[in-house]
């Protein structure tokens, strides 16, 4: 059995006049002449030895051979437009790897997750808390959210939010009875997320600098310092983003309105040939969209 098809052009326009029983019509959706679809209809026919159409007038009207050719021809056209649409169209199904920093994994986008699974409901993501500058240069992760300086090279860069610090701390710290001035913080133990740098900043902002000897804790992320702070640990440093939904739910409070700029920021970064990915910047567009709605 010959496989051998007629010309596309001619089914075209056959598709396109059976669809509207009009040949006027045919001619608008394709953009040619009334008389280039009764050409190629014409051809079709001939080419066949069939005709496809009975023509009463000015009516026109399906043969019953050309009834019988409309569905599976209109069928193959519609096929062949979704196969250029997947092929044309951004991919966002597939398999992320995201690094984030922990405490802004746990503190902030998990929280977020089934939003974005929602939107995106073909991604699957696999969610590493770190911030190791150097797994932004990894191939086994797609996308990196760093706190830093934003100065890694060879690499695409860019800044997801700047930061401000300020005192946070559970509402039940000392039995109900947080701070309620700085001074009052020399009563309560400080939790650090760093080498106390960041206290020691605010701390100067607050002319309290000598409160910086009193009693602490050292965490090695702030992930850490934070979850102290919610179990009524202590005071930690909390930022604009990271602290923004336990503010926002009541597990924190702070209780003073003093803000610092923090000395590093929130990024997003990753390896170069990584940027263009349609699955990658579908995620980072939504992070964005995300950050602008975070605010405190």
């Amino acid at each position: 059995m010959s496989k051998r098809l007629p010309p596309l052009n001619p089914l075209r326009a056959f598709e396109a006049a059976a669809r509207h029983l009009s040949v006027s019509r045919a001619a608008e959706e394709l953009n040619v002449t009334h008389g280039a679809v009764s050409h190629q209809i014409k051809s079709l026919e001939t080419t066949l030895n069939l005709s496809l159409f009975i023509r009463d007038g000015n009516r026109l009207r399906l043969s019953p051979e050309g009834a019988a050719l409309l569905p599976p021809v209109s069928g193959a056209f519609d096929m062949i437009a979704e196969a250029m649409a997947r092929l044309t169209r951004p991919v966002t199904e597939g398999y992320l790897v995201v690094s984030c920093v922990p405490a802004l994994l746990s503190f902030w986008l998990i929280p977020r997750l089934d939003k974005f699974s929602e939107q995106f409901p073909g991604i699957r993501l696999k969610c590493l808390p770190s911030n190791d500058a150097s797994l932004i240069y990894s191939p086994e992760v797609d996308v990196c959210i760093r706190y830093g300086d934003g100065n890694w090279s060879d690499c695409w860069v860019s800044l997801l939010s700047p930061l401000k610090l300020f005192p946070v701390c559970s509402p039940t710290l000392r039995g109900g009875r947080p701070p309620r001035t700085v001074s009052g913080l020399s009563d309560h133990v400080l939790l650090h997320a760093d080498d106390g740098q960041e206290w020691h900043s605010w701390l100067a902002a607050a002319d309290a600098i000598h409160l910086a000897r009193g009693r602490h804790h050292y965490m090695t992320d702030a992930y850490l310092a934070i979850e102290a702070a919610v179990h009524g640990n202590g005071v930690a440093l909390g930022d604009t983003v990271t602290a923004s939904l336990a503010l926002e739910t009541g597990r924190l409070i702070m209780p003073f309105e003093l803000q610092v700029a923090a000395a590093n920021s929130f990024y997003v970064a990753g390896r170069n040939e990584i940027r263009s990915a349609p699955i990658a910047r579908a995620f980072v567009d939504w992070l964005y969209a995300e950050i602008a709605e975070t605010s405190i």
